[in-house]
């Protein structure tokens, strides 16, 4: 690339780091496809099964709730929320 700038980029690499994934069962015809490509990808990223967790929650309301619970216990270095509200049909 021309210029002088600098480009900063992070690693793909999420080996080793412990990941939560907080997902809503409303309109899981959904969010079941967004929960797999999210594993899918955190897989990819060398995520082993032990060092996931999903947490199912009734809807979109209460992710948030959920989310700030897993947050205080310290245990997570990401947390991943997914949820679908589709106009009318709430």
């Amino acid at each position: 690339m021309a210029g002088n700038h600098r480009i900063i980029e992070g690693g793909r690499s999420a080996k080793g780091l412990r990941i939560a994934i907080v997902a809503a069962r409303f309109n899981h015809f959904v969010v079941d496809k967004l929960v797999a490509g999210a594993v899918e990808t955190l897989n990819l990223a060398g995520i082993s099964g032990q060092d996931l967790d999903i947490v199912r929650v009734p809807g979109a309301f209460e992710i948030p709730l959920a989310a700030r619970k897993l947050a205080a216990s310290r245990n997570y270095d990401a947390i991943i929320t997914l949820g679908a509200v589709i106009r009318g049909g709430t």
